[in-house]
């Protein structure tokens, strides 16, 4: 995940004056402070369904932090689209009115006009988490607005998936909601409850077999270095058990960084978590890939993915589409040991970096 590049509240980005001055002009855009990487730019248009997470206890996790989590009112929402279809007739007819509109939802909606109107993402944390009706009156909505819509694309949690109605799910997935985005994290028990993140393994399972079953494209986030030096190998091991069991159309890397205002800094302090080292973590890749045997792309589609290979390129491309399994799997593992061959102060380095955001 990164920050989306508008945002509200404590965590606007960028262009914070700006909102703060135009704020109460009736056409500003309620958007959440992250997103997946591949619905970021122009390309997706950010539509805030709920705001912030509601278990909000993962203790890597520093993004809602201090946040009441809201699930917001079908006709605030449906308001929000209607600015987006207002400001696109006012572009498109070159009216005078547009002075009125805000520079950030001017140019977000341009952006997304241009780029063909095809992609959405729905923000922030878990919006299936929503009355399942409620979801799909917004959909229904969203699309009879903008006709050209392809994919719609939302954040959620295993266990909310797991409590679904295999019929919702399907009905949901009908609506419009095409791919989601589930952070497995790891399949360990021990690392997952050492993490907080609120479910098992079996939630992992169950909810991403529901996913695929009710007819969405899946992709599953892991993240390598969670386990720490003391839960490296359960990690690796159990995440692919896991991964193996739901074959998700995507796996996504993305290593662990400890922000310095979260739980597992404390850990860290106190001396009950090592965040590994850069070989150390490929080492953990490379035990994760070996036991996978999934249809899945395996994707180091994030900057944080930065190791380096011989010639001092990224080891990995960084593309959305990932590299193919098992076909690709030797190509990976080679890549790998071209990794650990590469001296570590090559390397993106966790245990030095100042990078404070996933």
């Amino acid at each position: 995940m990164v920050f989306a590049r508008y945002g509200t509240g404590k965590h606007k980005i960028s262009m914070g004056v700006v909102l703060l001055m135009e704020r109460n002009n009736g056409y500003e855009l309620d958007m959440g402070p992250i997103r997946p990487p591949n619905e970021g730019g122009a390309g997706s248009l950010l539509l805030r369904i709920t705001r912030n997470c509601h278990w909000n206890r993962c203790s890597f996790c520093p993004f809602y932090t201090g946040e009441e989590f809201g699930i917001r009112d079908t006709e605030e929402i449906k308001g929000d689209i209607r600015k987006v279809k207002k400001i696109g007739d006012m572009l498109e007819d070159g009216s005078e009115e547009l002075h009125n509109v805000p520079y950030h939802s001017r140019s977000i909606v341009h952006g997304w006009l241009r780029s063909g109107a095809r992609t959405v993402f729905l923000q922030d944390s878990d919006s299936l988490v929503m009355p399942s009706d409620k979801l799909i009156d917004i959909l229904v909505y969203l699309k009879e607005m903008f006709p050209t819509i392809e994919r719609i694309t939302s954040y959620t949690r295993s266990d909310t998936l797991a409590r679904k109605d295999p019929g919702e799910l399907r009905e949901i997935r009908e609506a419009g909601l095409t791919r989601l985005h589930v952070g497995l994290e790891s399949g360990s028990d021990r690392v997952l409850e050492l993490v907080n993140k609120g479910v098992t393994a079996g939630v992992h399972v169950e909810g991403g077999t529901k996913a695929l079953e009710a007819g969405f494209q899946l992709s599953e986030y892991v993240i390598p270095g969670l386990g720490g030096r003391e839960l490296w190998e359960d990690h690796a091991l159990e995440t692919a058990r896991v991964l193996n069991l739901i074959d998700p159309d995507f796996i996504r890397m993305r290593p662990l960084v400890v922000n310095p205002f979260t739980e597992l800094h404390q850990l860290r302090t106190s001396g009950e978590f090592t965040v590994t080292s850069p070989h150390e973590r490929l080492r953990e890749i490379r035990v994760m890939v070996e036991e996978l045997d999934v249809s899945s792309a395996l994707c180091f589609d994030h900057f944080l993915n930065g190791w380096r290979g011989k010639n001092g390129s990224p080891l990995f491309h960084t593309s959305f589409a990932g590299y193919r399994l098992p076909r690709d799997k030797e190509l990976v593992l080679g890549l790998i040991e071209e990794g650990l061959q590469v001296d570590e102060s090559m390397h993106l380095d966790m245990r030095k970096t100042n990078i404070t955001s996933l």
